[in-house]
């Protein structure tokens, strides 16, 4: 096995995983420690290290909350069960699982990015193990990245003093910079430079749009999984403060932290800041963006837009897509009181549609409650619907699109946001869920369908048993489906409701027309 590799800075010695096939090598530095004169900097290059560095744990996870500081929090119970697990400003390092027994097996390489809002997350999340992808030939990266008000912190200050460097979005500019060290690394780790995925789960995915959508970004990849990264839905890749915008915040930050410049704010301890970052008042503004103090910027080099404009203009890398979403997540009901308030719900945002918007919702029939059950819409689900179809219409290569919606057991939550990791990871038997042999299969299969997409970008080919796998079709003008992952994966026949067919529409036509 690949136990020993030499990377530009040095060599680095793995660890066998469970499964003894598989190296793990955990917390290799991609770059400097971004401390001191290097917080709020585009990362800089890592030093050389001398010996060999024992590559046998995970790096320090990024400054935010203590993961499962609140037991009873959702996410505390699923994974974020370690309020223990080392923390620090210096925590820009990576992670490789590869099944490749020499330097020069050029197997194909996928590069994950995790979600968590951009304000937490991190590698060492337990269903984020990578060994069950690499053993079906992937070398699978995982990057640590900066963020909350480390990542995503602007001031004019920063402004001047990085020149041509980009002055904010350190949190995707450390992603790229691990994308890019795995283009000039993953060789020896028998990877092939040429034949890279990125990919990640909510802000993880909302972060690869943001890459398929960045000059600076292209050329280093070329395929993309884009798991709940929220497509063309409201408020999400899209409404992203300007520089000059996310400068101000950062002006107001610096006055709630009682100092009066930059040099002053990187003497202030990493946890002191980032404590003083969550009390600071979040600003206002009708977009979900606005909401989130800490959030991308649109700073005129990483991004000169919005995605979503890019990808309305036709302006984003033309890489594969794999793309889709849980089917309860994120889901939109009318917050109204009553019967009028539904009534100008519906004009509000159906506009011209809205009298059949309202006969689709029994109005005026029906009480207000199952009224505003039949309204309830994915958020998500739309926003990727649009994001699809306009990817044909443009004569893009089409998405291999998907909805998630088995039978999760243990509670009500359904098929929550991130539910699906479990399955894309096949790592079901970490989980406190009493998951069963259905769950198993499903799991199999679907980690089976996104490596397939990593080797190739078509998700398609045999089962562990030789069978060949239900076929999954792309989403084209002829065929506007998705795989459906219920219980077992099949192309969808489920369908969606005439309240979210009507959306879809009304809202794909409103895109359409502002092209």
């Amino acid at each position: 096995m690949l136990r020993k590799v030499t990377v530009e800075t040095g060599v680095v010695e793995g660890i066998p995983a469970a499964d003894p096939r598989i190296t793990v090598f955990k917390g290799i530095p991609f770059a400097a420690p971004p401390v001191g004169e290097l917080r709020w900097r585009a990362p800089q290059p890592a030093k050389p290290w001398v010996g060999v560095l024992k590559a046998d744990h995970f790096g320090p996870i990024a400054m935010q909350e203590v993961p499962g500081k609140d037991p009873n929090a959702f996410y505390s119970k699923e994974w974020h069960v370690d309020p223990d697990i080392p923390m620090s400003e210096d925590c820009l390092q990576l992670n490789v699982w590869t099944p490749a027994k020499t330097g020069d097996e050029k197997l194909p390489v996928m590069v994950w990015i995790y979600g968590g809002g951009l304000q937490c997350g991190y590698p060492a999340e337990m269903e984020f193990d990578g060994e069950r992808i690499a053993r079906r030939g992937v070398v699978f990266v995982s990057v640590n990245y900066r963020v909350n008000v480390f990542g995503f912190f602007a001031h004019p200050e920063l402004t001047k003093e990085c020149g041509d460097e980009c002055c904010t979005n350190f949190g995707l500019l450390d992603q790229l910079a691990g994308i890019k060290w795995v283009k000039r690394n993953i060789a020896a780790f028998g990877g092939d430079p040429n034949n890279i995925t990125i990919g990640g789960q909510s802000a993880g995915g909302g972060s690869t749009t943001a890459h398929i959508c960045s000059e600076m970004s292209a050329g280093y990849f070329q395929r993309a999984i884009i798991q709940s990264g929220g497509g063309f839905a409201k408020g999400f890749n899209q409404g992203y403060a300007t520089l000059e915008e996310a400068e101000q915040i950062g002006c107001e930050f610096l006055k709630f932290l009682g100092v009066s410049s930059i040099e002053e704010a990187r003497k202030i301890d990493a946890k002191t800041l980032f404590q003083k970052s969550v009390e600071f008042p979040a600003p206002r503004k009708d977009t979900h963006a606005f909401e989130m103090k800490w959030n991308i910027v649109i700073d005129g080099k990483f991004l000169k837009e919005d995605p979503v404009q890019t990808i309305l203009h036709n302006r984003r890398s033309q890489v594969d897509i794999l793309m889709g979403n849980t089917l309860a997540e994120f889901l939109a009901t009318p917050q109204v009181k009553t019967v009028q308030e539904f009534k100008q719900y519906a004009e509000e945002n159906y506009e011209e549609d809205a009298e059949t918007f309202l006969k689709l919702c029994g109005y005026p029939n029906a009480d207000l409650e199952t009224m505003r059950q039949k309204a309830t819409i994915n958020n998500f689900e739309i926003g990727n619907l649009i994001w699809a179809r306009l990817n044909y219409e443009l004569g893009c290569k089409p998405i291999y699109f998907y909805r998630f919606n088995p039978e999760i057991p243990g509670d009500d939550a359904g098929s929550f946001h991130s539910s699906d990791l479990w399955f894309t990871f096949e790592t079901l038997a970490k989980c406190w869920r009493p998951f069963k042999g259905k769950h198993y299969d499903l799991a199999r299969m679907m980690c089976n369908y996104w490596t397939n997409f990593m080797k190739t970008g078509n998700p398609n080919g045999l089962d562990a048993d030789g069978t060949p796998m239900p076929e999954w079709k792309p989403f084209t003008k002829d065929n506007e489906r998705a795989m459906y992952f219920g219980d077992t994966p099949h192309m969808d026949t489920e369908g969606y409701s005439d309240v979210e067919t009507l959306t879809f529409e009304h809202l794909y036509k409103k895109w359409k027309a502002s092209i």
